[in-house]
């Protein structure tokens, strides 16, 4: 790539060299790129925060486990089972939202959904503590099994999700979107990589790769497990590249340092773009499968816990 085929307006040189500013973002993603230094050191304290935070619950647990601070029947136990139970019974209020229509009007389903996984895991979070860790009954065994086997469908249910919806209102990705981002990152790749024809011919060949009629029901699944493995590869290659390159461009003086760094840094966002692009349009109906599938395990989960725990609040009044 030449210095007259760069042609960069001052946004663009913004996002390449990580502005200072976030602009009017009120939520920060946290996968993809990083667009500014700001969003970087955020997106970290966010995660050394969910760190903080588990290692508290984590300390918190052992000592209700061992120091006998209450018991199950205690006030605070009590209490602590009785707001756990309300909130797992309040995740039944989004499943309602998605199909009643009288409640339209109650914010959008993305908030609904967001409650929803917040009390998914707070609800069992505050049971488990409120049985000390301990179980003495088969009824609470049998309510605390079936709250387990829910959180660990909700956590699987939440991981599929989130490869079948895309942006921060979690809008439902459909075919017709994952291809529209595939034309548009081969577009990019054609223009950004003009000049580097073997970067441009792996691009290619791994999407011939992903999109390849595959015989057999143990190749297909091979290829859906490691294609994201060999996507990542791909672009660690790209990035060393490119990164010869810039070197032999440097020794060349073709280019300006600061026109290095803007022509590979677009090169590789778009390169991992696309690698993206293709994961997402070569797996998308996969995962809608795999959705679907965990849709039929999950909602019996979800009454079996709502038997048993009205099973176990009987249980514990009655006697």
């Amino acid at each position: 790539m030449t210095a007259q085929t760069v042609s960069l307006d001052s946004s663009t040189e913004n996002m390449m060299f990580g502005s200072t500013e976030l602009g009017p973002l009120t939520e920060i993603p946290t996968e993809g790129p990083a667009r500014s230094s700001v969003e970087r050191i955020l997106r970290t304290a966010w995660r050394i925060g969910i760190g903080a935070v588990a290692g508290l619950v984590l300390l918190l647990a052992w000592l209700v486990a061992s120091s006998g601070l209450y018991k199950a029947g205690d006030d605070i136990g009590y209490n602590l089972g009785l707001v756990g139970g309300l909130m797992m019974l309040s995740l039944l209020f989004y499943p309602l939202r998605k199909r009643a229509r009288f409640m339209d009007r109650l914010g959008p389903m993305r908030y609904w959904f967001r409650y929803h996984m917040v009390a998914g895991i707070a609800g069992p979070s505050l049971v488990i503590f409120h049985s000390t860790f301990q179980i003495d009954s088969m009824n609470s065994r049998v309510a605390l099994y079936a709250m387990l086997l829910v959180a660990i469908s909700g956590i699987v249910g939440r991981f599929l999700y989130r490869h079948i919806h895309k942006g921060m209102d979690g809008q439902h990705l459909t075919m017709q979107d994952a291809e529209n981002d595939l034309r548009a990152c081969t577009e990019d790749v054609r223009t950004v990589f003009s000049d580097y024809p073997q970067i441009e011919d792996r691009l290619k060949a791994f999407r011939s790769y992903a999109f390849a009629d595959v015989s057999g029901l143990s190749g297909r699944f091979w290829r859906f497990a490691t294609l994201k493995f060999k996507g990542h590869r791909l672009s660690r290659s790209v990035r060393e590249q490119l990164q010869q390159a810039m070197k032999k461009a440097k020794a060349d003086k073709r280019l300006t340092r600061n026109l290095r760094i803007i022509t590979y840094r677009l090169a590789r966002e778009k390169a991992d773009a696309y690698v993206d692009a293709v994961c997402e349009a070569s797996q998308l109906s996969s995962w809608e499968r795999m959705f679907s599938l965990w849709h039929v395990v999950h909602v019996p989960f979800l009454y079996l816990l709502l038997i048993s725990g009205i099973v176990h609040v009987v249980a514990v009044h009655m006697y």
